[in-house]
Order: structure tokens, then sequence, then C-alpha cells
């Protein structure tokens, strides 16, 4: 079992590794440039992202499936997290840096991987779903926050009013926001997806992570990178073993079992997605964190998930 299990996660894992690697190697050998790779990650931004959400929610029959309790459980740890995550930010001295720490740290790879996961074990994903109802909102809600008030680009003359005004339009208007609130409201009144509309919105969806990832690969750049291996070694004993260490008893004794523990396993302790890298890159931060902290995660993942897994299989949860 521990080996089926390390095989599902490595190959969960490591195909997403190498395409972030193959970012790398075609922008070293001149296949892409950094204007390039600017607009590759402005149109997975503002199209694709929101495309990939939609098409997992707005196929989720959420009224049959919803379990109240299980979404509260997602939105109270996920803030928990995202409270840990500032406060473990405010040991870096750089303030514009901080923003990049605060989402890398919390912030999982919910919808990409998270589907995934719990599908290829129990042959669906409604409770990976739920948690996405519960979580992901959250998630680009703070992170637009957290980097919009951490911004290099930021005008320091700007009165905190304008400020925060700048920020609650960027959190309405925020394409991934957007894609979740028509992805669950297309599913909640049930609205009949022609085949023509599935199939068009699929190859946009599908196209979002390798994308997203090969735009991460050519966007790391080792020098600037090398200097935050510290604080990002801390970001991924946070976000791979901290968090599920604390909170997946908890979910135990409060009865989650199964699909359910499995989705809270991969909101708790999966890597850090990579949509981070493209929402810090389009709130004008250099990404360099973010950057490291997907690689790493992502690497260190396979193995942290299969223990976790191996874990709560062993003791007859899941």
């Amino acid at each position: 079992m521990f080996l089926e299990n390390l095989r599902f996660s490595l190959n969960a894992t490591v195909p997403v590794f190498l395409m972030m690697v193959f970012g790398w190697f075609v922008k070293r050998v001149g296949l892409l440039d950094d204007h390039s790779t600017a607009q590759i990650n402005k149109f997975v931004f503002r199209t694709l992202l929101p495309a990939l959400l939609f098409m997992d929610l707005s196929t989720a029959d959420f009224r049959a499936v919803w379990d109240t309790k299980f979404v509260l459980f997602c939105m109270i740890v996920t803030l928990i997290c995202v409270g840990a995550a500032v406060l473990y930010s405010l040991f870096h001295k750089d303030k514009c840096e901080r923003g990049e720490i605060i989402q890398a740290s919390y912030r999982s790879s919910a919808a990409v991987l998270g589907i995934a996961f719990v599908k290829n074990i129990y042959g669906e994903a409604t409770m990976a779903a739920l948690m996405i109802v519960g979580t992901v909102p959250i998630y680009n809600i703070i992170a637009v926050i957290s980097l919009s008030l951490t911004s290099p680009e930021k005008d320091n003359k700007q009165d905190r009013k304008t400020l925060w005004k700048t920020t609650a339009k960027g959190i309405v208007t925020n394409p991934i926001i957007l894609g979740i609130i028509a992805g669950i409201l297309w599913s909640v009144i049930g609205i009949p997806q022609p085949v023509i509309l599935q199939k068009s919105v699929s190859y946009l969806g599908n196209m979002a992570t390798p994308l997203s990832l090969i735009a991460l690969g050519a966007s790391f750049k080792a020098e600037e990178a090398k200097d935050k291996l510290p604080v990002t070694i801390g970001i991924v004993c946070i976000k791979l073993l901290l968090f599920c260490g604390i909170f997946l008893p908890v979910a135990v004794n409060m009865g989650f079992r199964g699909e359910k523990l499995v989705a809270i396993l991969v909101m708790l302790g999966s890597a850090t997605t990579g949509s981070c890298f493209v929402m810090a890159k389009n709130f004008g931060h250099k990404g360099a964190i973010t950057a490291l902290a997907v690689m790493l995660t992502t690497l260190c993942s396979a193995f942290t998930l299969t223990g976790w897994l191996f874990m709560l299989k062993s003791l007859g949860y899941v």
C-alpha cells in the first residue's frame, strides 16, 4: 500500500515539477523571453484559471451533497492558516515581500491537485468541490489584499481610503473569484451545458495548469531566488507539515472520514499552487519567493502527502 501511495503521489506531483523545469529550459534556449512570459502570465490569470474553476464547479451537484459542517470547517481552518502565515511574514524584514510569503504559506493546489487527487482515490471529487467552495474564495480574497498592500508598485503617497478602494476593486473584479461565482451559480441554478460549451470551456481549463507552470519556470531566476532559500524553507515546513500536524487530528476528532478527510489533507498539505506566482506577478511583485516556494513544495509534497496519506490509511480513517 505504501508503494502504491508513493507511486500515486509521485505521478501527481513530479509532472508538475517537470513542467516548471521545461519552462526554465525553453527560456534558457531562447524560445521564450521576459515579455512573452509576462503575457502568458496575464493570459492564464485573466482567462484560463477562471475557466478551470468554472469547469470544475459548474458540473458539481451542490444541492445533493451539501455539508455545512464540512464547508465551515474548511473556511475556519483556512482563516486560521492565513493568520499563521501573516504572523510568519512579520519576521521578514522586506515588507514588499511579505505578501508573497503570506500567499505561498497558506494557499494550496485545491482546485488543480485537489480534484485530481480525490478523484484518483475515490473515482469522484464531490467533497473536493465542496472544499474548493469553502477555501478558494478566501484564498483569492486574502491574496488580493496581501499582495495589494505590499506591492512594490504601490504609490507610497496613496492615502489609506484610496488604497482600500483599489484593493476592494481588485477583489470584486478578480477573474478567479468571478469564475468561482459563475461556476457555483451555474450549478445551483441547474443551467444545462450544451456539448459545445462543455468542450470549449474544458479546452481552456485544461490549458491553465501546464501554461501557468511553464510561465513560472520561465520566470524563475536562480540569482534572485538563492537569497530567499531560508524564508522559503520555513514556508515549506509550515505548508506541508505544521498545518497538517495541527488540523488533521482535529478533523478526525470531528468525525471526518474517507473522501472528506482526503480533501482536508489536500487543503492543508498540498503544494503551493502555481497560480500564486501568476497573481504575484500581476500585482507587481518579483515572484522569486513564490516561484521557489512552488518548486520546493511541489517536490517535497510527493513525499509528505504520501506520508500523511499512509498514516491515515494505516489508522483506518480513509
